[in-house]
């Protein structure tokens, strides 16, 4: 049988993490049908993680001797089972099986009782196992992209009193019970897409509930419909918290029996005030307003100048540039950085989909080129850093995330490690270019300090890179921008943090939430149209709080 080198090493150096990814431990696993059994002889093994291996569609039962893991990531493979023995793995705290082919998950997961984040999104799950609340340590749920009809019942349970994070998007579930108040550290819910009609009023008693998420279903009350896709939480709880009271106060109006005339008065100041409640609504709602320019409408627009060489490196680039997007107050440029991190974390899958770079557009000399260059020609300085080539900032950045491993003694690899990966054995990288010839941007792993975005910053020229498909480009800069409205309208709405920072609340005098975003066309080398964004069928998929002014 063939010897992997990486289990060897790691078993002569008693090591006690080991990652396995990609086309060439894919093809070996091809090979022999599945896993070498010598892995699982590597009983001091803390953190194991086998990803990205199409041909690896079970995990053998062998895996119950690694006892000592604490961390199982198994995500995007071709796995359709899980065996049963899984439950010996009673160390285990992170267990990732997400973007596989399960079609259901093993009883045994209920019996890992130090287990605290679950991940088993982009499945084909129906149910879950019931007895997820004997997982007490349980902080984080993902279970989103499967076709879940349900909750089991004892997820409410108050055993789960750790359980802050439940992510349930994309799928098919009809009911939220309003037991979800028995969670009390629930600090964000995700249902969105899915087919559920009510949202229970309980739900404004989770005590520190500060992210929710119930986009794309279709609710029988459409004002808490029209409010889903467009407020704040507070605003939808404060909304949920006064109709479960009516509906207490209606009760106790039934059980008293008022008079016909008083019950009518009632009713027409209560649709009086709906009135009123919707109207302002609709106001606010109409303050997230998205302008587009058109290349035409602006001379000075960037043009990026893609050459055929990133074709074999990463291919697919939009970008667009955007004004009005308030940073200046309070804390408003760490929510946009915080929101850019976690859509790398979410949507560009920790940038091994797609990476998103933000720059000051004034600090840009177009015209600007997309383009590779050899490891050690690409020069930048990169945020924090002096001017390195790219083979020493790769050389920097692993080891620097080597020893915050060993100071922190953290039994999982960071994300710092798995996008340093994406480049491992390519000749050239990808680098964007400005007209002095600097790099301003090397995807997925960092941007210039050259064009940094501060609390200054006016205009932001934004770009999405992706060695997947143009789509996922567009997807997530759709995303993006999304996100940056509902934080400028945040901000206009939060004027009172204007001097959070120390700086004068007098200076902020930015009222408008309304962004304004100009297209930018990418050219191939002889300047023939490759794409430009946004387009008309851009901004228009699911995101009807928002509107888009062409």
């Amino acid at each position: 049988m063939e010897k992997w080198p990486e289990i060897e090493k790691a078993a002569t150096e008693k090591r006690r993490e080991l990652v396995l990814q990609g086309n060439t431990i894919d093809k070996r696993i091809s090979c022999i049908g599945g896993l070498t059994s010598s892995i699982y002889s590597l009983q001091l093994l803390n953190y194991l993680e086998v990803s990205q291996c199409p041909s690896l569609t079970e995990i053998h039962e062998d895996i119950q001797h690694l006892t000592n893991l604490q961390s199982l990531i198994l995500c995007r493979n071709k796995l359709t089972i899980i065996p049963e023995v899984i439950s010996s793995l009673k160390s285990l705290k992170v267990l990732d099986l997400s973007v596989n082919n399960l079609k259901a998950l093993p009883e045994g997961i209920t019996q890992l009782r130090e287990l605290n984040t679950l991940n088993v999104s982009c499945n084909c799950l129906e149910v879950l196992p019931g007895g997820l609340s004997q997982c007490t340590k349980l902080s984080t749920i993902n279970i989103s992209k499967n076709r879940i009809t349900r909750f089991p019942p004892d997820l409410y349970s108050e055993n789960l009193d750790l359980l802050s994070t439940l992510v349930a998007s994309d799928n098919l579930i009809e009911e939220l019970c309003g037991e979800i108040h028995k969670l009390p550290a629930l600090k964000v819910l995700d249902v969105s897409n899915n087919k559920l009609r009510e949202i229970p009023s309980d739900l404004s008693s989770c005590p520190k509930l500060k992210e929710i998420n119930f986009k794309g279903n279709k609710l029988s009350d459409k004002r808490l419909e029209k409010m889903v896709n467009g407020c704040q939480t507070k605003s939808i709880l404060d909304y949920l918290r006064g109709k479960g009271r009516k509906q207490g106060e209606e009760g106790v109006d039934a059980d008293r029996g008022r008079s016909a005339d008083k019950k009518k008065k009632q009713q027409q100041k209560k649709k009086k005030g709906k009135e009123t409640e919707e109207q302002d609504e609709e106001e606010e709602l109409n303050r997230m307003v998205v302008k587009v320019l058109h290349i035409s409408d602006v001379p000075t627009a960037l043009t990026v100048k893609v050459s055929a060489e990133v074709k074999d490196v990463r291919p697919y680039l939009v970008c667009c540039t955007v004004r009005g997007m308030n940073l200046k107050s309070g804390n408003a440029l760490k929510r946009f950085l915080m929101a850019q991190t976690k859509l790398h974390d979410d949507l560009c899958g920790k940038r091994t989909i797609a990476t998103i770079a933000t720059h000051d557009a004034q600090l840009l000399k177009g015209p600007l080129a997309y383009d590779v260059k050899p490891p050690t020609q690409l020069k930048i300085v990169p945020l924090g850093r002096r001017e390195m080539t790219a083979v020493e900032l790769i050389r920097h950045l692993h080891l620097e995330a080597e020893e915050l491993r060993k100071q922190k003694k953290r039994q999982n690899v960071t994300g710092l490690h798995k996008y340093l990966q994406l480049l491992e054995g390519k000749s050239f990288y990808p680098c964007l270019v400005d007209a002095e010839g600097d790099v301003i941007s090397f995807p997925p792993i960092t941007n210039s300090e050259k064009t940094k975005i501060k609390k200054t910053t006016q205009e932001l020229f934004l770009e999405v890179t992706s060695a997947a498909n143009l789509q996922t480009c567009k997807d997530v800069m759709d995303a993006l921008i999304v996100k940056m409205a509902e934080l400028n309208k945040f901000t206009a709405e939060h004027r009172e943090e204007a001097g959070s920072d120390g700086e004068d609340p007098a200076a902020t005098t930015e009222t408008s939430s309304q962004l304004i975003v100009q297209q930018v066309r990418t050219v191939d080398q002889d300047g023939n149209l490759k794409v430009v964004y946004p387009s008309k069928t851009d901004l228009s998929n699911d995101i009807s709080h928002l509107t888009v002014v062409w």
